[in-house]
């Protein structure tokens, strides 16, 4: 494994990073299926391995991307051997005392290498360090690592949306608490 360095992000990043194909490759979703009877609502996900594997879009504007990202608490850029290869994005909500994961992308070249857990890593670090109590992750239900690492960093299912994404995709949500 490569040594990766992580670091705030910086103006001169933002380039590199609207640059970055936003996109993923899954071969398994978490599909919903919903069972509304009167007075009562029953949703489940079950992981299903999908016939081939599908390239699926990055669910946020990518034209929009720097202006959203002016409007977050902190971000963080990935780098090996100076090289730019993954950040993350962070908004602190302080209502609930919580810091929610809004993008967390590495580049296709170099994905599988531990980039998106050093990035994770850094945001919990930042998160604890102003005595969050929870981090929450945020992803499409078709996005199978992102799923991956979010179990992995001992993060449990909390929630989805409906129709969460301009693609109309669901959105599932990971928390982690915070000591």
């Amino acid at each position: 494994m490569p040594e990766i360095q992580t670091r705030p992000t910086i103006a001169s990043d933002l380039s590199r990073l609207m640059g970055f194909d936003h996109s993923i490759t899954s071969e398994s979703v978490w599909q919903l299926e919903l069972r509304r009877d009167v007075g009562q609502s029953t949703a489940m996900f079950r992981e299903v391995r999908l016939p081939r594997s599908i390239q699926v879009a990055y669910p946020r504007n990518p034209f929009a991307l720097a202006d959203d990202w002016a409007t977050r608490s902190m971000m963080y850029t990935a780098l090996i051997d100076q090289d730019i290869v993954g950040y993350i994005s962070l908004l602190e909500r302080g209502m609930d005392s919580s810091v929610s994961v809004t993008d967390l992308v590495v580049n296709a070249a170099t994905r599988r290498q531990g980039v998106g857990s050093a990035l994770l890593a850094s945001a919990q670090d930042w998160a604890a360090g102003r005595s969050l109590r929870r981090i929450i992750l945020e992803m499409q239900s078709k996005n199978l690592p992102a799923i991956r690492l979010a179990q992995k960093f001992g993060c449990d299912f909390c929630g989805y949306n409906d129709h969460y994404y301009l693609t109309q995709d669901v959105a599932l949500f990971f928390a982690k608490a915070l000591k």
